[in-house]
């Protein structure tokens, strides 16, 4: 598989830009590696899997060391924005801007702009992200594949402020339930690979006897296109809202009314980004006064909000972006984290799986955020999105809610 993962970036790479660099040498003794633990009888449920690394992650990360463990070999450093690159919006590499493999003058998003596109080109079947402000969930949107961002405090966070999670962008749910059982531990999401499937094929394939039992009941699940202050597109609005339909019209989903309002994150993040507090764990409280980099006390408010939200629903859906992919001269006035960016604040986890293609033929994400450590919730809704997408009835025996049920 790392040959082949090799080859296939040194074909399509040159074009696409979504490597800064390739690590040959260092792949191919990782695979001899992953052989011999393999010949040893270790148990390596990603062996051999290719993986791409965001550059500024690297091979030292956390989520990295242990996907390593798993058996995965990285095969290079992704693209990220370089120095001075507004708002993160896409990938820069010594050949020029990453491009969106959907059209080359569009953005992939950012900042985890080359592990999206290593990803939806099927260069690597996965490839690590980080999301302070949307960084994962946005590049997945605009090159139409799943990105997940993990609840705060699962992984350590990268930043001094607490709002950059891990997280990471695949083509498969199952896929991304492999990723979450290597860095978390956590028992029964996914089954081993076979290491003899090579490319952007599914990494493991669902069984029920293996992920667990059905709980019976759809999700329920409240829709706002704008969370109260958004400037969301009509057409990114009504495309995402038609994925949606389709899944509680699958009975995957149980929609519920109800207006979703929240006070506009942006003055808090900024402060948040800029100060030196760490943000606390989801569920915790911060005071607001006048030495928090959070004084008007908007945190506390999205917390409270979110809280009162998710006693009564599982899951809360928007866009993933309130506008489409930009070219690469930036994003203009467009505030493409408006949606996204509220749930690094207040840690809860989230996915953005593809919703579908507007009539001018721009990819459109589905935002789905969970309560904290219900990662399983979002995996088990993208399952069934792609199984709708390739006319299977969706059957959410194939991956397991969370255990807090």
């Amino acid at each position: 598989m790392t040959g082949d993962a090799l080859a296939r970036i040194r074909v399509a790479d040159e074009e696409l830009r979504a490597f800064r660099e390739l690590w040959p040498r260092a792949a191919r003794a990782a695979a001899l590696e992953v052989d011999r633990r393999l010949r040893a009888g270790q148990y390596l449920p990603l062996a051999g899997v290719p993986l791409g690394v965001k550059a500024s992650e690297g091979r030292d990360a956390e989520q990295t060391r242990l996907l390593v463990a798993a058996g995965c070999v990285p095969v290079g450093a992704t693209a990220v924005p370089g120095p001075g690159t507004a708002w993160q919006t896409w990938g820069h590499t010594d050949r020029g801007p990453t491009r969106n493999p959907h059209h080359p003058e569009w953005s992939p998003g950012g900042s985890s702009a080359g592990s999206a596109v290593a990803v939806a080109a099927g260069l690597v079947p996965l490839a690590t992200g980080s999301d302070g402000a949307g960084s994962v969930r946005i590049p997945a949107a605009w090159c139409a594949v799943l990105g997940l961002k993990l609840t705060t405090g699962r992984l350590p966070a990268r930043d001094r402020a607490g709002l950059t999670a891990p997280g990471v962008l695949a083509r498969h749910a199952v896929d991304a339930a492999a990723y979450l059982d290597a860095v978390t531990a956590t028992p029964g999401l996914s089954r081993p690979s076979d290491p003899s499937e090579a490319g952007p094929r599914r990494l493991v394939d669902p069984a029920p006897d293996v992920v667990g039992q059905h709980t019976g009941r759809s999700l329920r699940t409240v829709w706002s296109a704008t969370l109260g202050f958004a400037a969301t597109e009509d057409r990114i609005a009504a495309t995402a809202r038609a994925a949606l339909d389709r899944l509680a019209a699958a009975g995957v989903l149980a929609m519920v009314d109800g207006a979703v309002t929240l006070p506009d994150p942006a003055p808090c993040w900024t402060s948040l980004r800029s100060g030196t507090r760490s943000v606390p764990e989801p569920g915790g409280r911060t005071a607001a006064g006048a030495d928090s980099p959070d004084p008007g006390g908007i945190q506390a408010v999205l917390r409270d909000t979110l809280e009162d939200l998710f006693t009564g629903v599982d899951l809360l859906a928007t866009p993933s972006t309130p506008n489409p992919p930009h070219g690469h001269d930036g994003p203009g006035a467009a505030m493409s984290v408006a949606l996204t960016w509220a749930f690094n604040i207040t840690g809860h986890p989230a996915v953005s799986i593809p919703a579908g293609w507007t009539n001018a033929g721009e990819p459109v994400g589905l935002h789905l955020v969970a309560r904290p450590g219900h990662e399983a919730d979002l995996l088990a809704v993208a399952l069934a999105a792609e199984q709708l997408a390739h006319q299977r009835t969706p059957d959410l025996r194939d991956v397991r809610f969370s255990v807090d049920r």
